[in-house]
């Protein structure tokens, strides 16, 4: 009895432990949900890094335009407009087409505002908004809920 006993042990369960056939497999188990998460953290934070670059290339396109109205004047009507500075912030041209995409989802004319401060004293514009980045069910699962994207530009005016 004992005989078999000891052959039970040596062939099934030391004889497990000491094989190596199956250890390449059980730490890819363990590793490969682990790397997935950590690049699809670096793809999700490179998205709210492309965003944020896209809105202040907006802001800029905006405050370029603005610096360079020239004022209404008894003699001149100018043609500027706050609201057309938006659109080129928005779209990145002054008459989008229909349908035409925005530069960042979520940032339109409908759905963020731009607050835009007038010339002040020392003579610039400046050009600001806030965006709500919405964020993917993976930053939900780790518990960012969400992430606000401010962004100004300042510009100094410089008329015609």
């Amino acid at each position: 009895m004992m005989t078999l006993r000891n052959f039970i042990l040596r062939r099934f369960c030391f004889g497990f432990w000491s094989r190596q056939e199956g250890a390449v497999l059980a730490e890819a188990l363990l590793a490969v949900p682990f790397v997935t998460l950590f690049a699809a953290g670096i793809l999700e934070f490179g998205n709210v890094f492309w965003q944020r670059m896209q809105i202040d290339a907006g802001l800029r396109d905006a405050g370029r335009y603005l610096s360079r109205c020239r004022p209404t004047t008894p003699t001149y009507t100018s043609s500027c407009s706050i609201a057309t500075a938006k659109m080129i912030a928005f779209y990145g041209t002054q008459s989008p087409a229909a349908g035409a995409a925005l530069r960042v989802r979520n940032w339109g004319p409908n759905l963020a505002d731009i607050t835009v401060t007038p010339v002040n004293a020392d003579g610039t514009i400046t050009v600001q908004t806030a965006h709500l980045y919405q964020t993917s069910l993976l930053f939900a699962w780790v518990g960012v809920n969400s992430i606000s994207i401010n962004a100004s530009h300042e510009e100094r005016y410089m008329g015609w």
